[in-house]
């Protein structure tokens, strides 16, 4: 078959020309017809296609860390916003993961949120901190900051004080670790506190105990006052009670002895003018038992 003959039978398919007019101007108004239909379906099916044509460009812009550090502190120490303050800190470390700006921020938003009494986001950054730049110079002050965000949830002495002491262990360790530093000089005071706390914990058990006549419980809380926490300003009224805790179950070696130990530490003390009146009521003298606990622990403190 010639090449004529097939372009022949190619076009003889096609209808007549005023047809193929009729035909093509339908198919038009129907392509335009679906277009205007498909318009108001952008939400069902096509919206994200469509939002792409229409959506503004919102590229993400970096921002220089130093700018951001110091926006971060201004907020920080001009509008004491502590909130927005640590939000800049966390975009520095967020947009500059790997700079020494990151690290200045990661610090400067556990001290933030230290300021602003969120103790557990500080504890946290703190951590981090102390985890991923352990050679710093500045891992002793968020060694402090972890510590110091124990000791200030530190609660009363009528409730438990479990807390207490997972603040004494977290300024022992800056103590430990940093032991030259100016930080562990004020962990050394915060123990003190906080040790006192937990003597004061044990003498309201023990004033409970002595309300309730329960003597032989009694002494023992007012024992581990004189022997875990002699330094602390509790110690002088624990002798005095135990004075009058021996003397009321019939103990008196024992209660002649925690007068004078009494009266030998701390002369001056009010507490002591009770004991010895309270010895002295029942026909005794303050008088020191070298083999009583009480001398024994005040010698090997070195108080005796």
């Amino acid at each position: 078959m010639s090449a004529q003959r097939m372009t022949r039978g190619y076009l003889s398919v096609w209808p007549n020309a005023s047809l193929k007019a009729s035909i093509g101007a339908r198919a038009l108004l129907q392509a335009a017809t679906l277009f205007v239909l498909a318009l108001p379906l952008a939400g069902c099916g096509t919206g994200a296609l469509w939002d792409k044509f229409t959506a503004k460009d919102d590229t993400f812009v970096e921002e220089p860390a130093d700018k951001i550090y110091n926006e971060g502190l201004f907020l920080m120490n001009e509008k004491k916003d502590m909130k927005a303050a640590n939000k800049k800190f966390e975009e520095v470390d967020r947009q500059h993961p790997y700079s020494d700006w990151a690290r200045k921020s990661l610090l400067m938003s556990a001290y933030a949120s230290y300021q602003g009494g969120d103790y557990d986001s500080c504890i946290g950054a703190a951590t981090r901190y102390v985890t991923l730049h352990p050679g710093s110079p500045d891992a002793a002050y968020a060694q402090y900051l972890i510590a110091a965000s124990h000791y200030d949830q530190i609660p009363d002495i009528s409730r438990d004080q479990a807390r207490t002491e997972k603040a004494i262990a977290s300024l022992e360790e800056v103590i430990r670790k940093y032991p030259n530093s100016e930080y562990a000089t004020s962990a050394k005071a915060k123990i003190e506190g906080a040790r006192d706390q937990l003597a004061g914990k044990e003498m309201n058990v023990g004033r409970y105990y002595m309300q309730k006549k329960d003597y032989t419980a009694a002494i023992n809380r007012y024992k581990a006052v004189v022997t875990q926490y002699q330094t602390t300003r509790h110690v002088e009224e624990a002798l005095y009670r135990l004075t009058e805790a021996y003397m009321a179950i019939g103990i008196v070696g024992e209660a002649q002895t925690a007068a004078a130990v009494l009266g030998h530490n701390f002369p001056d003390s009010r507490w002591y003018k009770d004991a010895y009146n309270l010895v002295k009521s029942g026909g005794l003298e303050p008088s020191e038992n070298q083999g009583s606990w009480i001398s024994r622990t005040f010698k090997k403190m070195g108080l005796g």
